[in-house]
């Protein structure tokens, strides 16, 4: 396959990604990324095979090298279900789905209703970051009512999220690692106490029914417990925080106010909030003519999948009236996204309850994208109310 050459990092590279995205793809479905020393798929159908091929998974073969600057992080990590196979994600996802059903999910429209509202009405009068403003409270208060903890601790769990989160970046350092690390103990700590509280009197909660859930005798265990909610809270709120930001901003800037199923789904595909998902092999096979051993590698490049010009005329125009298959931002697979119920129905309240309030609403400055690579997300979306009345 061909090899190329670009920097996660490169300022240019960080605010629009799908020019080398278009080089790749035009190179086949398999391009080389020196820079990650890993092969990507960068087709839809390439991405799509690999996020579904049963000879390819998300547990390394083998284990590194334990780290005592990342230890609490890591062990929080061992028992996330994003990071297993079966057996094991094979049972914890089953007992996730169990508690995290489809009625669930709706029956948190009105209060997500309601929290947009709440949060409109304290815009501040002139220039704002609606990532500050709505984009990030919006799914941390959401996702703490739905676990059952107090959503006061909103704060400090946008605070540990951020920091854990950060350790999946491109420009990871000693600090970053050092923070994330901290925040893991924190948030472990507070998980842990108010596990006890909710095994002692449960309540009609999301945490309460995770403790209580059972297949046969299986049941998830204090440390499944408390890797469950984090990832419940890492991965729903990156993700609808960058994705929301991404969509206000390129509605703003295309002109259009939607905030119907098909212009969520748009905004997933045109921009969506991460870009890099991996896959270990393991048993040597082919791909869509490419062969990979056991033990290689995979990065699969979402971005550049969601904007395959085979798959999708004019791919890098906002269209949500377009027709095609499902895009690939919520992966794909048995890891397929067990969030995405709630990050739609986030997105389609936000944006509904925002244009409703706001149909006025503009941009101050150009937005500019944060360097976390493989996210891909702003770091600020400055507005103001362009119709001069009050919000």
């Amino acid at each position: 396959m061909e090899h190329f050459d670009q920097s996660p990092t490169d300022p240019a590279f960080v605010q629009d990604p799908y020019p080398f995205y278009d080089s790749m793809r035009a190179a086949g479905d398999f391009a080389y990324w020196t820079d990650y020393a890993m092969p990507c798929a960068v087709s839809h159908a390439a991405v799509s095979a690999v996020l579904r091929d049963k000879r390819m998974g998300r547990a390394p073969l083998t284990q590194p090298a334990a780290d005592p600057a990342r230890a609490a992080f890591d062990a929080v990590e061992a028992h996330s279900m994003l990071e297993l196979e079966a057996p094991d994600h094979t049972r914890l996802r089953g007992l996730v789905l169990r508690a995290f059903t489809s009625r669930t999910i709706a029956a948190l429209e009105d209060g997500i209703r309601s929290l947009c509202h709440d949060l409109i009405d304290r815009f501040p009068d002139g220039d704002f970051d609606l990532l500050d403003a709505y984009a990030r409270p919006v799914p941390v208060i959401t996702i703490a009512r739905l676990l059952g903890v107090p959503e006061q601790a909103a704060d400090d769990l946008l605070r540990w999220s951020n920091a854990m989160v950060a350790m999946y970046q491109a420009r990871l350092t000693p600090q970053i690692m050092a923070e994330a690390d901290s925040a893991t103990r924190a948030f472990t700590a507070f998980l842990r106490d108010h596990i006890a509280a909710k095994r002692a009197t449960p309540g009609d909660d999301l945490l309460s029914t995770l403790i209580a859930a059972r297949d046969g005798d299986a049941r998830l265990s204090e440390p499944e417990l408390i890797s469950t909610a984090i990832l419940l809270l890492n991965a729903g709120h990156e993700a609808t925080v960058h994705t929301l930001g991404n969509g206000v901003a390129t509605m703003l800037k295309t002109g259009q106010r939607r905030a119907d199923a098909a212009a969520v789904e748009e905004i997933m595909r045109h921009d969506p909030p991460l870009h890099m998902f991996t896959r270990w092999v393991y048993a040597p096979c082919e791909v869509l003519g490419q062969t990979f051993q056991r033990g290689d590698r995979i990065a699969c490049l979402l971005g550049a999948a969601n904007r395959d010009p085979a798959i999708w005329s004019e791919p890098h125009r906002f269209d949500p009236d377009r027709s095609g298959p499902a895009h690939v931002a919520f992966g794909g697979g048995i890891h397929f996204c067990v969030g995405a119920p709630l990050a739609r129905l986030e997105l389609r309240v936000a944006l509904d309850v925002l244009w409703e309030r706001l149909p006025h609403l503009e941009q101050v400055t150009r937005p500019v994208y944060a360097d976390a690579f493989h996210f891909h997300g702003l770091e600020r979306l400055m507005v103001r109310d362009a119709s001069g009345g009050s919000i």
